[in-house]
């Protein structure tokens, strides 16, 4: 019986989406809720297991990891695109690695939600009505603000076109900006300096890995206005976090709204858990009970095809 590993399960809500009683004659699952101590306690624990299916980009697949899990044969992961798996490593060990699809519009709607959340003090607003008090801070509108994107995307171009109709002028720039997208969204591109000054409410929608790591830092923060925002739902080393957090502790911007962390889950004593102009989330962007529904059914559909000789939507 093939042993399969269903890793960081945070919510304990995998067998909510996929029934694996019905696939427990063909396959023994284990389910792990808890992200590991460190990768030496993911090699002790997933010794035995044959085949991870695991949520895009909680565990690190690292060469250290695949080459030190010796009855590895397949890897099964949420999306169709995962930076954290080394696929050299995993070439090399011939262990398959399948993808799913998944939902590109969740993201963008809590980009939207991060942003109002912003801009009328929900977070403040929220928590002194449950301490009696009653209307103590004074919200923005969005109409006739500038909204900046870095990226211009799948993900960038849905966050652009609700920006227009809210009536924000929306701005956008990156290193292969389509000037295309830009003129079909009414979109103004502009450079990277420009975007920084010039943006009310700044948003991040670019991959992650090393082209843009950092690409927002202390540096980049002293030239937002003092009244900007910065929104990231896409990867946390894009912007340097502790330059971060000296920008919100000084009030260097007026605030961020955060779905994305450098480290994750974010430690429970990060700084940025206690600045009150920091907006936070715990990695939701994608976590819908549609994307889930998608990735672990999926998920199973492709473990199946990989036993049967015939994988599909392989990741190279």
């Amino acid at each position: 019986m093939l042993k399969v590993a269903i890793l960081d399960d945070y919510q304990n809500v995998s067998q909510q989406f996929v029934d694996l009683e019905k696939l427990s004659g063909k396959y023994e699952f284990k389910i792990f809720s808890e992200p590991f101590i460190d990768e030496a306690d993911a090699i002790d624990q997933l010794a035995d297991f044959e085949a991870l299916l695991i949520m895009r980009e909680r565990t690190p697949m690292t060469k250290n990891l695949i080459d030190n899990l010796s009855k590895l044969k397949f890897i099964i992961t949420s999306g169709l695109r995962n930076k954290s798996i080394d696929l050299v490593a995993t070439k090399k060990r011939k262990i398959i690695v399948c993808g799913t699809d998944s939902n590109i519009h969740p993201t963008p709607e809590l980009t939207w939600a991060l942003i109002l959340g912003l801009a009328r003090n929900l977070k403040e607003e929220i928590d002194n009505m449950y301490q009696g008090y009653w209307q103590t801070t004074v919200g923005l509108e969005l109409k006739g603000k500038i909204l900046g994107l870095i990226g211009l995307g799948r993900v960038g171009s849905q966050v652009a076109k609700i920006g227009k109709a809210f009536g924000m002028q929306v701005m956008a720039w990156s290193e292969n900006l389509n000037l295309d997208t830009c003129k079909k969204l009414d979109v103004l591109p502009c450079s990277k300096e420009d975007l920084i000054k010039t943006s009310d409410f700044l948003s991040i929608h670019v991959q992650g890995g090393e082209r843009y790591k950092d690409c927002i830092t202390i540096k980049e923060m002293d030239k937002m206005k003092k009244t900007a925002f910065l929104i990231n739902t896409s990867r946390g080393p894009i912007i340097n976090e502790d330059d971060l957090i000296i920008a919100l502790s000084t009030n260097e911007i007026a605030g961020a709204g955060l779905d994305v962390y450098e480290k994750e889950p974010l430690p429970e004593n990060n700084k940025l858990r206690f600045l009150p102009n920091a907006l936070l989330t715990p990695h939701i962007g994608y976590v819908t009970a549609e994307n889930y529904s998608m990735y672990y059914n999926q998920m199973i559909e492709a473990l199946e095809s990989c036993v049967n000789g015939k994988p599909i939507r392989i990741i190279e």
